[in-house]
C-alpha cells in the first residue's frame, strides 16, 4: 500500500508513537496499548501485510491487537512500584467505614475534615457538632462530602 514511495504504514507508526510520547509525558492516559497496537499494525503494512484486505487479514490483525494490548498492560502494571499502586474508592462504598475527624464538622458546612484508612474526606456532621479528635463512622455520602456520626 504505497503511494510513490510513500507507505501508509509509516503514518501510523508515527501515531503510535505519538501516543506512546503522550504517555511518557503525561503518564495515567493509559494511551500506551494502543500506542504499541499502531505501531505493530504500521509494521505489518511496511512489511506489505494487508490486514484489512481479507477476512483472515482482519482477524489476524484483531488477533494480533489483542496480544499486543494484553503484553502491554502486562509490562505497564510492572512499571508502578508495589507500593506507589494507585488507591481509588468510591465514596458510596465508604459507608459503614470508620475514621477521625480531624477538623470539626456541623450539619451546616462543608468545613468538617475525616480520614478514613489514610484518606481525607470533606464530611458534615448528620446531627449537632462534632469535634475534632473524635472516632466516627459514615452514615451516607452526598455530592463531594461523606456525612458521618461519632461513634460513642
Amino acid at each position: 500500500m504505497a503511494v510513490e514511495g510513500f507507505s501508509y504504514g509509516w503514518l501510523v507508526i508515527l501515531a503510535g508513537t505519538f501516543l506512546i510520547a503522550l504517555e511518557v509525558f503525561s503518564p495515567g492516559f493509559f494511551l500506551l496499548v494502543p500506542g504499541t497496537v499502531l505501531i505493530i499494525i504500521g509494521m505489518l503494512l511496511l512489511l506489505g501485510i494487508d490486514i484489512f484486505s481479507t477476512n483472515i487479514g482482519i482477524l489476524a490483525g484483531v488477533g494480533i491487537a489483542i496480544v499486543a494490548a494484553l503484553g502491554t498492560v502486562f509490562v505497564y502494571s510492572r512499571m508502578t512500584p508495589p507500593d506507589q499502586k494507585p488507591y481509588t474508592i468510591s465514596m458510596d462504598s465508604l459507608i459503614g467505614r470508620e475514621g477521625v475527624l480531624t477538623t470539626a464538622a456541623d450539619e451546616q458546612s462543608l468545613d468538617g475534615k475525616a480520614t478514613i484508612e489514610g484518606q481525607v474526606w470533606s464530611a458534615k456532621s448528620s446531627s449537632g457538632t462534632i469535634q475534632a479528635g473524635a472516632r466516627i463512622r459514615v452514615i451516607s455520602s452526598k455530592g463531594v462530602h461523606i456525612v458521618v456520626e461519632e461513634v460513642l
